[in-house]
This record gives C-alpha cells, sequence and structure tokens, in this order.
C-alpha cells in the first residue's frame, strides 16, 4: 500500500511529523484547566485560625495544606472534639468559620462529635463532611447529624480552593476580586 500521502499532509493535520501538541485537532477541544483562584490577602503569623479538619488521611491533609498555602488561609487539624475546644479557649476571637470532617476518621467520631459541636456552637459555623460516593446510608447519618453539606471526596477536592476562600477570609473585610 502506498502511503505518500502522508508526506503530502506534513505539517498539516493528520499528517505523520504534525506536531500532537501544536494545536488541537477538528472537533476536539483544547483542555481545559480551571484558573487557579487568587490567593486572599496574607494574614499576620499570629492570625487565629477560622478553619479547621478533622481528617487523618494523609493525603487530604497534604491536598488541603498546600491548597490553604496557595491561598494564604490558616487551617488547623484536630483529632478530637476536645482539641478542637482548647484551640477555641486560646484563640478567644472567635468560634471558627468551617468544621471539615473526614467521615471515615474513625479516631474523631463524626457522627458523635458533630452533634455536639453544633448545639454548642450553633448557627455560627458551617460544618462540611467528605466521604467516598459509595456511602450513601453514612451521608444520611451525617445530614441526620448537623452536617450543613455532605459531598463525595472528588467533589470536595474539586471545591476545595473556593471552600477555603470563601471561610478563610476574615469577617470584617469583604473580599472582591479584581478583574484579570
Amino acid at each position: 500500500m502506498d502511503h505518500s500521502y502522508r508526506a503530502a499532509l506534513d505539517g498539516q493535520n493528520g499528517g505523520k511529523n504534525s506536531g500532537r501538541n501544536s494545536r488541537p485537532r477538528p472537533g476536539f477541544a483544547a483542555p481545559y484547566r480551571p484558573a487557579d483562584p487568587e490567593p486572599l490577602p496574607a494574614n499576620q503569623p499570629d492570625a487565629a485560625s477560622r478553619i479547621f479538619a478533622f481528617v487523618d488521611d494523609l493525603f487530604f491533609m497534604a491536598k488541603i495544606q498546600e491548597t490553604a498555602r496557595k491561598l494564604n488561609v490558616k487551617v488547623e487539624f484536630m483529632k478530637t472534639d476536645k482539641d478542637l475546644a482548647e484551640r477555641m479557649k486560646q484563640n478567644r476571637e472567635g468560634t471558627p468559620s468551617l468544621l471539615i470532617f473526614d467521615l471515615n476518621n474513625a479516631g474523631a467520631k463524626p457522627l458523635t462529635t458533630i452533634p455536639k459541636l453544633k448545639a454548642k456552637l450553633k448557627k455560627s459555623v458551617s460544618i462540611i463532611g467528605f466521604l467516598s460516593h459509595l456511602q450513601g446510608d453514612l451521608k444520611m447519618k451525617a445530614v441526620e447529624a448537623g452536617c450543613d453539606t455532605v459531598m463525595p471526596r472528588s467533589a470536595f477536592s474539586q471545591s476545595l480552593p473556593n471552600l477555603l476562600r470563601r471561610y478563610g477570609m476574615e469577617e470584617e473585610e469583604e473580599y472582591i476580586p479584581q478583574p484579570v
């Protein structure tokens, strides 16, 4: 079979050496990568944390820490509700704005801890839990326990920058993003 047509198409779409990354083929869009959110203004080093996470999964701890670092948001990791109560006494500046629970974290006992924290902190704090998308029963129990939002791990990972940005800013200041 004669393949000389490939030599004639060289440099055009479909040619052997047309450079696969030079431009998208007709009918195929270029890959979409969402822009990283703009970081918040830098906090003082001694600023109180407003976001606390009950996460023991090292992968998610690293993901949360790295995202928080990029956004200039302070996140503290807690093991139990007693740790949180002690930390809040030290803060004295106010209650947290967000509590993040890995609903599979047996050490934090989320289904017993969440109702206690919800009763203590009232509506001043949002509680977000994440779990495997296959755990429908656990999701319902977490909502009944007082979680404001329960989402699969993948959705949590995707929305993490926006969550940290939203709950990480100081209450007094209103953040207005700058046009690009």
